[in-house]
């Protein structure tokens, strides 16, 4: 039901007709979907789209729906563990009569209910011939943002670090919006501080209907609490990343995941570089005189020590392998001056950090006290401490370049008409945002919530389209530049 109106369950079953009578068949698997069960059916063309630039219909054959899930006890899947419970998935309902010419004259008609998405077929042979589903993506995506308490995340989810939208302990924060279809290209899309997926709702919505990007590439998002450190989010995108890789492809068959794509907006792009880096020891010998080897395990940094010493943890950890090409999209590579002076120290102020970070923070305090610290310790950064300008863990992974094998290109906003080398996008100044060694840079006049404007989403389209190319020419990422 929505705004008290009703809509049909989908059954089988004897119907009557003006001039006869239908008898449809319905198996319920029709309605199972990555673990979930399909339910409460919308029909697409009942709803009204605001918030989206553009409302997309894929025509063809079919009625398009809009479906909620519903997880089915005891069945599941490790890819359904990624998938919001609140999505809404397009489908599209087809009744496929059996001789219909022959069937019309008796008065008796037979035939079967079918359900499609879109990542399990795009036609249907009738006669022989494929003809094109008809799907409206737009429309589902439309209803899964309304009311999303996704955009409770980006307050919450900056200022405290402990703030969750799912109860579920072991949820690393990866999004999968459908089922991995192998050989299909992850396209990992990153957002930025006091912000949330949603935000990526107009280059999704773009996205899932270009022909030329489904075919070859799927999207996942990443969600993490803002406020962090920007070294602890990073090991969190890492982590999630290389755990859904290694539980959908143990073998490392399959092409797609090893050709994977990750754009990052803002904070987000900090991230992503901090997936591409190979820092060595640079990053621990700014906080430490001594190995990690040399610290005493029987401490609130045992599991930390575990990670680093196995190069999977926050200062100490090795690039993807996986990872072939990143878009940075308006990232302050040296810095925000928006994380200087008094708003700067405010925002930190804002920032409470989940209580294993505060653990951390006495454990530190302590090994100051031995001398083991390379400096003086003031506490355990927040995201806008390692975003100002002065921080030398900024300084530091400004200074590393991208590892090889790697294409990064940039996406970077500036306000107004002057010139791009002396504007800003009201957050970050471009000479922040600029960086050599990438194979193109794009500017783009806009805020710094760029992510949804059309040159934004162009460009990030136009990499997406070099990467294919480049993927089936050599089997690697090929660097070009504008």
């Amino acid at each position: 039901m929505l705004d008290g109106q009703e809509y049909p369950v989908p059954r089988g079953g004897r119907f009557k007709l003006p001039f006869g009578e239908i008898t449809v068949e319905f198996d319920q698997a029709e309605l199972l979907w990555a673990g979930f069960r399909l339910t409460n059916f919308v029909p697409a063309a009942d709803i009204e789209i605001r918030g989206l630039q553009n409302r997309y219909r894929i025509a063809g054959i079919g009625a398009p729906l809009a479906a909620t899930i519903e997880a089915i006890e005891g069945f599941t899947i490790k890819q359904s563990a990624r998938v919001p419970p609140r999505i809404k998935i397009p489908v599209t309902a087809f009744l496929r009569l059996d001789d219909p010419r022959g069937t019309l004259k008796s008065g008796k008609i037979t035939g079967t209910l079918k359900f499609f998405t879109p990542e399990s077929t795009r036609s249907v042979q009738i006669d022989g011939v494929d003809v094109p589903i008809e799907y409206e993506t737009t429309t589902a995506l439309a209803l899964t943002l309304e009311g999303s308490p996704l955009w409770d995340l980006e307050i919450a989810g900056f200022r405290s670090g402990d703030f969750t939208l799912t109860r579920m302990k072991t949820w690393d924060g990866l999004i999968m919006l459908q089922p991995h279809v192998h050989g299909r290209i992850p396209v990992v899309l990153v957002h930025g501080t006091a912000s949330s997926p949603a935000r990526w709702a107009e280059l999704i919505n773009e996205l899932q209907n270009d022909q030329r990007f489904w075919e070859r590439y799927e999207i996942w998002l990443f969600m993490y609490n803002t406020g962090n450190p920007v070294s602890t989010s990073a090991a969190g995108l890492r982590s999630a990343l290389s755990t859904a890789v290694a539980e959908l492809d143990p073998a490392g068959k399959d092409p797609g995941l090893q050709q994977m794509v990750v754009v990052g907006h803002s904070q987000g792009g900090l991230l992503t570089k901090l997936c591409v880096v190979d820092p060595g020891t640079r990053f621990w010998e700014i906080l430490f005189r001594v190995t990690p080897e040399e610290i005493e395990l029987g401490s609130e940094l045992s599991e930390q020590l575990a990670l680093e010493r196995a190069r999977k943890g926050t200062l100490l950890f090795e690039p993807l392998p996986f990872v072939r090409r990143v878009v940075f999209v308006a990232t302050p590579h040296r810095g925000s001056y928006r994380a200087l002076g008094f708003l700067g120290d405010l925002a930190s102020w804002f920032v409470n950090l989940p209580g294993r970070l505060t653990r951390v923070t006495i454990a530190l305090a302590t090994l100051q006290a031995k001398g083991l610290l390379a400096g003086p310790f003031t506490g355990v950064p927040t995201a806008i401490t390692h975003m100002n300008p002065s921080n030398r863990f900024l300084q530091t992974l400004a200074s590393m370049p991208i590892v090889e094998g790697v294409t990064a290109h940039s996406i970077i906003a500036v306000q107004g008409d002057g010139n791009p080398e002396d504007g800003a996008d009201g957050i970050v100044m471009y000479k922040s945002a600029h960086i050599d060694g990438v194979a193109s840079e794009k500017v783009v006049r806009s805020s710094h919530s760029t992510q949804g404007h059309p040159e934004t989403i162009r460009e990030i389209k136009r990499i997406l389209m070099e990467h294919v190319m480049g993927s089936q020419l050599t089997g690697t990422a090929v660097s070009s530049r504008d």
